[in-house]
């Protein structure tokens, strides 16, 4: 069993958030697969089951994430290393892809919320969006939507992603980095 879990907040006014790109991603995998909601109110989220495959969208928002990753984990029995989690990340260009097993939360809180509750040797798909030019200003940013023409730039990478994390359940985390590893739009 493999659990693909994307970050984001819920509600119609964080849907086009850049904090939301995880959302995003599980969206575009939802729309492909087509698969089974699941309706459990224990599990405080949005989840699908295709097959093996579990699609999560935490309703808990960003900073409690751990808390439905960790009952959908207990729940189905789910190992930490089949565990995929697509974010949102700072530290890189917009739309640029990259991949990794644990490691540092880097300050995002979702993550850091997983990290407690959950383990940190989880399989993470970091999605970038760059990076405010003042400090004070990433919560204000993160928050915000992704502008038209920033949006039609992230729209084809949004899919690689998705691609992406399905390939991580069928194969190493060295093949899905040489081939979706990506450094910009």
């Amino acid at each position: 069993m493999h659990l693909i879990v994307g970050l984001g907040n819920w509600g119609e006014k964080y849907k086009r958030n850049r904090h939301n790109i995880g959302f995003m991603v599980v969206d575009e995998l939802i729309n492909h697969l087509a698969p089974t909601p699941i309706f459990k109110k224990e599990f405080k989220g949005e989840l699908y089951k295709k097959g093996n495959l579990l699609l999560l969208k935490p309703h808990t928002f960003m900073n409690l994430s751990g808390e439905s990753v960790l009952a959908v984990k207990n729940f189905f029995k789910v190992d930490l290393n089949n565990i995929i989690v697509i974010h949102d990340d700072l530290d890189l260009p917009l739309g640029s892809l990259r991949f990794k097993k644990g490691g540092s939360s880097g300050g995002h809180n979702g993550l850091k919320s997983i990290d407690r509750l959950v383990g940190k040797e989880y399989l993470r798909v970091r999605f970038g969006i760059s990076r405010p030019s003042k400090k004070e200003e990433v919560v204000r940013y993160v928050l915000s939507d992704f502008d038209e023409e920033e949006f039609k730039r992230i729209a084809p990478v949004i899919k690689k992603a998705a691609d992406a994390a399905l390939e991580l359940t069928q194969t190493t985390l060295q093949e899905v980095q040489q081939k979706y590893t990506s450094k910009r739009v």
